[in-house]
């Protein structure tokens, strides 16, 4: 069983991609699912066909969904959404109003990922590929199931006994709506999913996250922050697809500046991404849509070959271990970095204006975007450990570096840190 879950900004080619991706599965014999979970659906136009919200054949061995995120709402969202809908109103507000905020950010995306545990667990499927929603927040919301089992675990009966008792009582001096045991039962259905989404997701034997991302500086970023974030909640990353790259025999003066900033970004993503594999997608002469096209793409991307188990099979994993990781440990927050074959003598750190760190290594450059909560911390050494370069962060409780270490601008300090570490 393998999932495969394309991700990056809007607009660069995540559909295109899952599509060829699921349509290469099929034809090597994989049972394949390929689902849409953005609300701006267009996989049936990758596919020139209409598939909407129920499972459709495409091809042989291949089936399509774009879900339907009201029906998925309404089945994970809807007894809860109605009690707050009711609330709202008791309180005074617009219908119309308490209808939208009813919804949490980003609750529809995830209600949309919960299907995917469904058609896992069904055993009907050997391969299922996600296109899904350009949203950072419907991964970040899947690192709260630790949180909620606490808080269903620990405070959760003990709510739900509080209101059983208080309802007579409360009705006799409010007429507030209460929540009844419909409610208590759809949030704890709602967390449970929600588990066992996450599990599945984060298992790496399983699941793979692969970026996509255009050569452009602003997508790149994008993509960097993403990947920062997938490793910090533990979801494994393979690879980085790199599409839509101008063709070298594009010339001319209106082209040679495009096609020279994408070669300055492609040396950027290769800086970014490392040792994450890149495939490179350039710009096709047509629109890719139909399956010769997605034929064309998958080829591109993976290879000629068609050999199930080996080359030119997309379900293989194509990076084995968490290139970046981030913990905790004596009081410090570090941030571990696969580095092998170098000595701590070769590497320089350095930290720039805005939320991300530089490492120099001989003539080669690693540029990684800082999650919010290390950004704002200074760093307090680093250390090299097997093929692991560890970075530590102050944390709050952690003494600060002195201002001389901080007048050196790190670079001295930390170099004087490796080389003693």
């Amino acid at each position: 069983m393998r999932i495969i879950l394309y991700t990056g900004k809007g607009g660069v080619g995540k559909t295109s991609l899952s599509a060829a991706t699921a349509l290469r599965c099929a034809e090597l014999g994989y049972r394949t699912v390929v689902v849409s979970t953005d609300p701006a659906h267009s996989l049936g136009d990758s596919f020139d066909m209409r598939i909407g919200n129920e499972l459709k054949l495409l091809a042989p061995n291949l089936w399509g969904q774009e879900i339907d995120l009201l029906h998925q709402m309404d089945k994970y969202w809807g007894r809860v959404q109605s009690y707050l809908n009711v609330i709202f109103a008791w309180r005074g507000m617009d219908a119309l109003v308490a209808e939208e905020t009813s919804v949490l950010p980003g609750m529809e995306e995830l209600a949309s990922l919960m299907q995917i545990t469904h058609l896992a667990e069904s055993g009907e499927y050997d391969v299922i590929v996600i296109d899904a929603a350009p949203t950072g927040s419907t991964l970040q919301l899947l690192s709260f199931p630790e949180m909620a089992r606490w808080y269903i675990e620990k405070i959760f009966p003990f709510q739900r006994k509080t209101i059983q008792i208080a309802r007579p009582v409360m009705k006799a001096f409010s007429d507030m709506p209460l929540p009844g045991d419909d409610v208590f039962e759809s949030i704890e259905d709602l967390v449970v999913v929600l588990e066992r989404t996450s599990k599945l997701l984060g298992d790496s034997s399983v699941s793979s996250m692969r970026l996509v991302l255009n050569p452009e500086k602003m997508v790149i970023k994008e993509a960097q922050r993403a990947y920062t974030y997938l490793n910090l909640y533990g979801y494994a990353v393979d690879a980085v697809i790199c599409n839509r790259i101008f063709p070298t025999e594009l010339t001319g003066g209106y082209f040679d500046q495009w096609t020279a900033a994408q070669q300055k970004n492609l040396e950027f993503v290769e800086e970014a991404f490392q040792p994450l594999p890149i495939f490179r997608v350039p710009m096709f002469s047509q629109e890719v849509m139909g399956q010769e096209m997605l034929r064309m793409t998958a080829a591109t991307v993976f290879g000629e070959a068609l050999v199930r188990g080996g080359a030119g099979d997309p379900t293989q994993t194509f990076y084995h271990g968490k290139p970046q990781k981030v913990y905790q440990e004596n009081g410090q927050y570090v941030l571990s970095l696969a580095l092998p074959m170098v000595t701590k003598e070769e590497v320089k750190l350095h930290r720039s204006v805005v939320d991300e760190l530089i490492i120099h290594i001989g003539n080669w450059k690693r540029n990684i975007s800082l999650p919010t909560g290390l950004a704002r911390l200074e760093i307090a050494g680093a250390k090299y450990e097997g093929d692991r370069l560890n970075i530590l962060f102050a944390a709050d409780d952690v003494p600060a570096p002195t201002p001389q270490e901080l007048q050196s601008t790190r670079w001295d300090t930390l170099k004087a840190r490796l080389r003693g570490a």
